[in-house]
């Protein structure tokens, strides 16, 4: 299983970005699907997650700007970044919770991450 992610990149304060992730290999059925930040100096931190029926749950410095996502049919998370600010700059990672097999227990895949850079 492999977590792709795209969409990073540079953009001026104001500016909007999205961000896609695709879960390819194995899989047999995902439950919950995210997106994480880490930036310079900070700990990985939850942005927004999504689940299969579509409930999803934002950090409150997100809320309002940041819009998740999900299209169960092609296992791929979307992240539309509005209204950015510098302190959005962060390397943003995938997050996938699922099950390669009917029989499999539930596992945590990650995503290399993806730069992005929100220049004043």
């Amino acid at each position: 299983v492999q977590l792709v992610e795209s969409g990073g990149g540079l953009v001026q304060a104001g500016g909007s970005l999205r961000l896609s992730c695709a879960a390819t290999g194995s899989i047999f059925s995902i439950r919950t699907m995210a997106w994480y930040r880490r930036a310079p100096g900070k700990p990985r931190d939850l942005v927004a997650a999504t689940t299969t029926g579509g409930v999803t749950d934002y950090a409150n410095s997100v809320k309002g700007r940041f819009t998740i996502s999900r299209d169960n049919a092609k296992n791929t998370v979307y992240l539309q970044m509005d209204s950015l600010k510098p302190e959005d700059t962060a390397i943003y990672y995938c997050n996938a919770d699922l099950q390669t097999d009917v029989a499999a227990r539930l596992s945590t895949y990650w995503g290399q991450g993806t730069q992005v850079f929100v220049s004043s």
